[in-house]
């Protein structure tokens, strides 16, 4: 890498050869050109963000707040907002016992990069679904530990083979520190981990003696009536590491999320944090709270799993209309993905090439995969695309895909 006359590239870190770039950061790059359909990043509606009430909060948080809002905060976060946070988990069932045990993050990506920070030493054992969310694989891969990559099915992550995993792992001489899991509707196939599944993650947790990171940011939207319940709320050993999100219930645009963990986890996640940058803005951390503490989050959700659900029936529906034999689908529960499995024969990181001159965009799913797998399988998000588009969008996407098979 030549930068002018200086050749950067022995001046740069060996971590920064563990760097790379997200294929849906860079698919955005010409997913939101005119006449695109895209299936591809994990957006929310904009039509529904709540403007008038957004504009009324921070109407409100500049005249009455903005000695506090516009200034530097505590690095753990503005405890107004995690006293609403703490509120608001309770309601949900996931309880902590004060908010020491919270600390709000620039986003619940951030939450990942610090835990690896804290966590991570090259080399150390990190189990992963397979497949599992890009970022999270991107936020680790830096600090080199070794993935250890388990299958899911309808239930989510196969714990049985996880225990076998262990059973030679541990009658090696060794040992894993996390399990990092999306356990309700999982990003990036839909999945959600059935309660069976969670507590024998738990079981498991207590006799291997590893940590989880329970990353929650899609359980808000269910869309069918089922038991479920959240690791952190079984958890009595103090185990799990919670984490979430505003992007996906209030709007992206704040950068916040939130880590729910033990105090002494919390205040080594604070600590590393502090390194990054110094504090969460307390501008959108008021914004939040007050956001929460008014309600808008509230009322938001009912609002938006009715046109989520909308959304997923209708790609459903036209998955069926349009896709070849040969292709399968997972059928989520909720959440914001549909998880595609094509032909074997077909790649779809080079169809993505065919994708741009059709005007249709989706993630190809390798990247989702620690193992190298995954080639020819696809994420596709239900929630960002209007209506009308959406069956157009895979009708576009299944001619792809019939030219791919000669058909």
């Amino acid at each position: 890498m030549v930068t002018g006359d200086i050749n950067l590239s022995k001046f740069l870190s060996k971590r920064t050869r563990f760097m790379r770039a997200s294929e849906i950061r860079e698919l955005l790059k010409w997913a939101t050109e005119p006449g695109v359909i895209s299936f591809g990043g994990g957006m929310p509606d904009p039509r529904y963000f709540p403007y008038d009430d957004i504009r009324e909060i921070t109407d409100y948080v500049i005249r009455e707040k903005g000695d506090k809002a516009f200034q530097y905060t505590k690095t753990e976060g503005v405890d107004e907002l995690k006293e609403e946070i703490l509120k608001f988990m309770s309601r949900r069932g996931i309880k902590v016992d004060n908010i020491n045990q919270i600390l709000v993050t620039s986003g619940s990506q951030q939450a990942l990069e610090i835990l690896a920070r804290i966590f991570m030493d090259p080399g150390d054992l990190v189990v992963v679904e397979l497949p599992t969310y890009l970022a999270a694989i991107q936020a680790f891969r830096v600090y080199k530990p070794t993935f250890i990559g388990i299958p899911m099915d309808d239930n989510g992550m196969r714990t049985d083979i996880l225990e076998e995993k262990l059973k030679k792992i541990y009658s090696e001489g060794k040992s894993i520190k996390l399990v990092y899991t999306v356990p309700t509707c999982q990003n990036p196939a839909g999945i959600t981990m059935s309660n069976d599944r969670r507590k024998h993650l738990l079981e498991l947790a207590s006799k291997y003696d590893f940590l989880i990171i329970e990353d929650d940011p899609y359980s808000y939207f269910l869309f069918e009536d089922i038991d479920y319940r959240s690791i952190k709320s079984m958890d009595t050993e103090g185990r799990v590491i919670y984490l979430s999100t505003f992007s996906k219930i209030l709007i992206p645009g704040l950068r916040l999320g939130w880590a729910a963990a033990s105090e002494e986890i919390i205040a080594k996640m604070a600590l590393a944090k502090q390194a990054i940058d110094l504090c969460s803005p307390a501008f959108c951390q008021y914004i939040a709270a007050e956001a929460l503490k008014r309600g808008v989050v509230d009322k938001q959700l009912p609002i938006l799993k009715k046109v989520y659900k909308h959304k997923r029936d209708l790609m459903l529906e036209a998955l069926e209309k349009y896709f070849p034999e040969g292709c399968r689908w997972t059928r989520p529960v909720g959440g914001m993905f549909i998880f595609v499995y094509l032909p074997e024969k077909i790649d779809t990181t080079k169809m993505l090439e065919k994708a741009k001159e059709k005007k249709v965009a989706y993630v190809p799913g390798r990247s989702f995969f620690v193992d190298g797998s995954g080639w020819n399988t696809m994420r596709l998000n239900f929630t960002f695309v209007v209506e009308d588009k959406i069956e157009e969008g895979v009708r576009r996407l299944a001619s792809i895909i019939k030219e791919e098979l000669g058909a």
